[in-house]
């Protein structure tokens, strides 16, 4: 479902300030798999998902997604195939707009805008059916501004809403940073049920080792712009946090008590 072929992306090159963030990297994901993406800061992760979702254009390499070569599509031309979460719970919304008109303009991503009248019967029933899937009562709140509800209200809405047309790839970037530890819980069980139910391939980055070893069925490590770990199966399952710490530790050539070792 998606190929990334050895992918370079160095900002601000030539100057005091060059920072290599991605190196010649390569990353094949399946359809169907949910992937976690973990490393310390500066590894690389926010920006993987920035060249695949079409933020930044890569220096080198391709990216293909579905059998399509994105790489030179800049982010609205990829909207049809992609799906995004953002850490922030105030971005991927339009406020000002009520919960049903947020819904509605998820809906119609990469199709043309008619003249005909905004929501349909048919789609607001939808929309009260897949809120309802939430488990917070959001169905019956659909003339609500968006803007109104609370930031965990806000990442669930947004989670649906990039899934709502099973997108074929779903980036949940750092999705749960900003919220409070119970918020953040029930937001991964959510994702973990939406990617599930509906039999997504997604990319999730989190900083939280627990997080990153209990859901997907994959998960990769990322340091100075590389994977240098890809565990899947078996192996995932029986991974425990100081594995991590001990495998990150020696890929990455640093001592197991300093504090680049602390991904969480």
């Amino acid at each position: 479902m998606l190929r990334v072929e050895h992918i370079s992306k160095t900002f601000n090159p030539g100057t005091i300030n060059e920072k290599k963030a991605l190196d010649q990297l390569s990353l094949h994901v399946k359809p169907g798999e949910f992937v976690t993406v973990i490393g310390g800061n500066g590894a690389g992760k926010s920006t993987l998902l920035n060249a695949v979702a079409g933020i930044w254009p890569v220096d080198s390499g391709r990216i293909v997604i579905d059998g399509t070569d994105v790489t030179g599509l800049p982010d609205f031309k990829r909207a049809p195939y992609i799906g995004r979460v953002f850490q922030d719970p105030m971005m991927g919304t339009a406020p000002d707009m009520w919960l049903e008109e947020n819904l509605a303009l998820a809906l119609r991503r990469g199709q043309r805008r008619g003249m005909r009248w905004g929501i349909s019967k048919a789609e607001r029933e939808l929309f009260k059916e897949k809120l309802a899937t939430l488990g917070l009562g959001l169905e019956e709140r659909l003339s609500t501004k968006v803007g109104l509800l609370s930031g965990g209200q806000r990442q669930a809405v947004t989670l649906l809403m990039a899934a709502l047309k099973e997108p074929r790839l779903l980036l949940l970037d750092e999705h749960t940073a900003a919220l409070d530890p119970a918020t953040a819980e029930k937001v991964l069980e959510l994702s973990d049920k939406i990617v599930t139910e509906n039999k997504l391939t997604a990319l999730m980055i989190t900083h939280n080792m627990r997080d990153a070893i209990q859901l997907g069925d994959r998960l990769i490590m990322m340091h100075q712009g590389s994977i240098i770990l890809d565990i899947s199966g078996e192996e995932k399952k029986r991974l425990t946090i100081q594995d991590l710490l001990d495998r990150f530790a020696a890929l990455a050539g640093v001592p197991e008590e300093t504090d680049e070792v602390l991904l969480s």
